[in-house]
């Protein structure tokens, strides 16, 4: 009798660290997080636009620094399935009338991203 305990502890153990390599089998969606961004959206974006017509653009974004009023942050991240996510974060530094002074993108968006 205790050997078939210990035979069905075994194989319901085995069945349960088995079920971690299917993991794949279950769908996740695709989350987009924060400012959806496109690389042609921000090749639109100038030197010496207003802030408006950066907000008409990109949408609000994600952070204004209280501590450094002229630059806003916009952050997009895609976790496309079961791969790592991506993050994207765009840079607009505006000078003292409030136009577009800098554009930084730390690394260029590609569709598959």
């Amino acid at each position: 009798m205790k050997k078939k305990s210990l035979l069905a502890i075994a194989l319901l153990a085995l069945s349960v660290t088995g079920c971690s390599t299917v993991k794949k089998v279950v769908y996740r969606i695709d989350v987009p997080q924060g400012n959806y961004l496109e690389q042609d959206q921000i090749d639109q974006v100038k030197v010496g636009m207003t802030r408006e017509q950066v907000q008409y653009l990109l949408g609000t974004p994600v952070l204004k620094d209280m501590f450094e009023q002229n630059r806003w942050d916009y952050v997009f991240i895609k976790r496309i399935g079961y791969e790592n996510p991506v993050q994207h974060t765009l840079f607009i530094y505006f000078d003292k009338k409030g136009l577009v002074s800098d554009i930084q993108l730390d690394k260029p968006i590609t569709p598959a991203n």
